[in-house]
C-alpha cells in the first residue's frame, strides 16, 4: 500500500503543478500506520514521515490536522492566488454554490495556531485557513486534488465579488443542509475504512 500511495503522490503532484503556488506541500495518509507520505511542490519525490518521532518542514500542521480528523486522508497546505487572498476578506467563505456544498462545507474560523485546528474543523468541512495559508482537505488524494480545483474557484468569487462590493446569494439552507449530510456520510465511511487500514473508495459523484 505504501508504494501504491507514493505513486499517487507523484501523480497529484502534476496535477497541482500550476494550480497552487510554489512552497505548498501535500501528504497522504498511509492506512493502517502512524505515518504518512509528505512533500512540497518542487519536490521530486514524497518523504516517508512517521509522527510525532519526525518533523519535516510544515509536516507537524499535517500531522495535527490527521489527528484531529480520522476522515482526511489527504491534506494540501498552500494555493492558488484567490485562496491566498481569503485572509484579506476575514479569512472564512460562506456556501454559495451547491458543490461546494457537497464537497468543501463549512468553513471553520481560521486557526491561528497549530492547537487552534481541532477547533477549526469540528464542523467536518475540508477548506480553512491555518497560520494565515489555506489547507484543503479531502478523504483521498485525488478527492483533495479535486477540492482544490474547486476551493480556487469559489475563492475567486467570492474575494472578486468582495473586493468590487457585489451582493452575494447565498445558497438556501435547505440544499446546504442535504448536500452538507452527503458530505457526512463520506467522512464517515472513510473513518471506518481508515480505521480498518482500507483506502477509502473515490467518490467521484454529487
Amino acid at each position: 500500500m505504501q508504494d501504491v500511495l507514493r505513486q499517487q503522490w507523484l501523480e497529484i503532484r502534476q496535477r497541482l503543478v500550476g494550480l497552487v503556488q510554489e512552497g505548498s506541500s501535500f501528504s497522504l495518509r498511509i492506512p493502517g500506520e502512524q505515518s504518512i507520505w509528505w512533500g512540497q511542490l518542487d519536490d521530486l519525490a514524497p518523504t516517508h514521515v512517521d509522527w510525532p518521532v519526525h518533523v519535516l518542514g510544515d509536516s507537524q500542521t499535517h500531522q495535527a490536522i490527521y489527528r484531529a480528523r480520522s476522515d482526511v486522508g489527504a491534506i494540501l497546505l498552500g494555493g492558488g492566488d484567490f485562496a491566498q487572498r481569503l485572509a484579506d476578506f476575514g479569512g472564512v467563505m460562506p456556501i454559495l454554490f451547491d458543490e461546494q456544498a457537497r464537497h468543501i462545507g463549512h468553513m471553520g474560523a481560521p486557526a491561528a495556531s497549530v492547537n487552534d485546528i481541532p477547533g477549526a474543523l469540528q464542523r467536518g468541512g475540508n477548506a480553512v485557513l491555518i497560520k494565515g495559508v489555506p489547507a484543503t482537505l479531502g478523504t483521498t488524494g485525488t478527492r483533495m486534488a479535486m477540492n482544490a480545483q474547486l476551493f480556487e474557484k469559489c475563492a475567486k468569487a467570492f474575494t472578486l465579488a468582495k473586493a468590487s462590493g457585489a451582493k452575494m446569494t447565498l445558497l438556501p439552507w435547505w440544499v446546504v443542509l442535504v448536500a452538507n449530510g452527503r458530505l457526512m456520510k463520506d467522512e464517515k465511511r472513510a473513518t471506518q475504512c481508515f480505521a480498518r487500514g482500507e483506502i477509502p473508495p473515490e467518490n467521484r459523484g454529487y
